[in-house]
């Protein structure tokens, strides 16, 4: 992998993690990522103008824009049904370590991509990270009862959540070919705005919407920007490097969401946390010097 995708990814990780501290200080985190979503498609507005009339799309970029908007509304369902039916503990090791596993796997059977043996190594230090930062300290709770914690309808939607990530990660790969990476970022959020706004109001209603807009408006167009910035260079780093290199990658999100969790929420940083941040920049940079 080259220093480019390398860096771009880097940076989107660190964005993702940033805008993420803002998700969990907001007080309903539903209506926030929503709302983010529709504050991109109206700041951005202009710019997706210009793009539009001034490089257009190719007939199979609208195919593409369409289908990861469906992918990632229910991207969004899965992960705010998981976070319903079991704690974030668990729930986010296997929705974010799924991606990487399949990704690669898809990458090579789908698009023809080729994976080293220490591209392996390295993805498997990533997802062993992510699990060690998470479930150090609840093995002995989830190996008593595997049967109970397979049957969590929160763990089933969780790798549901992995399999909607690996799922956008492939077909943006392809979708970025047809279409420019911000105009691409811009469709994506207009489109997902769009799908989410149902059950969005059905659910929570334009009371809760409204308040949420009140206490954390700033903090909404703030997290807006960061998205849009997050994904935008992960797209960018899709045009000129592999899936499978890409997706395990952007994991390193993950290390700078503990230190920025340790630092501005003052989350305690426990062995796990600091055991598995090191397995995951261990395995960042094996996959990125492969």
């Amino acid at each position: 992998m080259t220093w480019l995708p390398f860096l771009l990814v880097l940076l989107s990780g660190l964005a993702h993690a940033s805008w993420n501290i803002l998700l969990k200080r907001s007080s309903n985190q539903e209506i926030f990522v929503w709302l983010l979503q529709v504050s991109i498609t109206i700041l951005a507005a202009p710019l997706g103008i210009i793009l539009i009339v001034a490089q257009g799309i190719e007939y199979p970029g609208w195919w593409f824009v369409l289908g990861t908007s469906i992918i990632h509304v229910l991207y969004f369902l899965f992960l705010s049904r998981s976070y319903m039916h079991a704690d974030l503990s668990l729930v986010y090791p296997l929705a974010r370590g799924i991606g990487p596993i399949l990704v690669p796997i898809l990458g090579v059977t789908l698009l023809g991509e080729e994976v080293t043996t220490v591209t392996v190594l390295g993805i498997m230090t990533i997802v062993a990270g992510i699990f060690i930062v998470y479930w150090l300290g609840r093995v002995s709770y989830i190996a008593s009862d595997p049967v109970a914690f397979f049957k969590n309808r929160g763990i089933h939607y969780a790798m549901l959540t992995g399999c909607a990530i690996a799922g956008y990660s492939v077909w943006d790969k392809l979708g970025v070919q047809y279409v420019n990476p911000l105009l691409y970022m811009y469709l994506l959020a207009l489109g997902t705005a769009i799908g989410l706004m149902p059950y969005m109001l059905f659910k929570h209603g334009l009371v809760s919407v409204r308040k949420e807009l009140k206490i954390n408006l700033l903090e909404i167009i703030i997290a807006s920007g960061l998205t849009f910035a997050a994904y935008t260079t992960v797209l960018s780093a899709l045009q000129i490097s592999q899936a499978s290199y890409v997706s395990p990658i952007r994991e390193i999100g993950i290390v700078f969401s503990v230190i920025l969790g340790a630092t501005l929420l003052k989350e305690p940083l426990s062995r796990g946390r600091i055991a598995g941040s090191i397995f995951i920049v261990s395995g960042v940079f094996t996959v990125g010097i492969s």
